[in-house]
């Protein structure tokens, strides 16, 4: 299922201190193991995680001044940097766009939303556009009665989930 796309680890927030270390907004488990980000643009020295989230200092970044330019920017790796996945565990990365059908072949749009409110996480579907007007978004847990199945060329969910949207 692997696509050689860039995947989104994690989103510097703000500078931290006057030496050049930068906040960061982690998406990831552990972003340890990967030392360059953004195609080889920024080299992470050193992280740390403190009860206010994770620090972070790069090589290429000297001071303050520098740090706090990085605001917003995403530290990004491909996707073939990252791990590889058990049987029913996947990356939101590779759902994100993905066409979606339900299991009685009816096309129901695609994926562009992932979002966990704390029970699982939750798939948003947007219909297609219809008259000119985006389509009508609904969303369906990513649970196995919910969602079957999913590749790197779909994602079906059980039709009784759409038929609710």
């Amino acid at each position: 299922m692997p696509k050689d796309t860039s995947v989104t680890l994690a989103v510097v927030t703000g500078a931290h201190g006057v030496t050049g270390e930068v906040r960061l907004k982690v998406f990831a488990e552990d972003l340890k193991p990967h030392k360059s980000f953004n195609a080889g643009a920024l080299t992470l020295k050193t992280l740390r995680i403190t009860p206010q989230g994770a620090i972070a200092r790069f090589a290429e970044i000297p001071d303050r001044t520098a740090a706090e330019k990085l605001r917003g920017t995403e530290l990004t790796v491909p996707r073939s940097a990252l791990p590889p996945l058990g049987e029913g565990e996947y990356y939101h990365a590779d759902l994100l766009g993905l066409p979606v059908v339900s299991d009685t072949g009816e096309s129901l749009g695609h994926v562009v939303l992932i979002e966990n409110f704390g029970a699982g996480d939750v798939i948003e579907i947007e219909r297609p556009a219809e008259d000119g007007k985006p389509g009508k978004r609904f969303m369906v847990p990513m649970r196995p009665e919910a969602v079957p199945e999913w590749d790197a060329d779909r994602l079906v969910v059980a039709a009784a989930y759409a038929d609710q949207a």
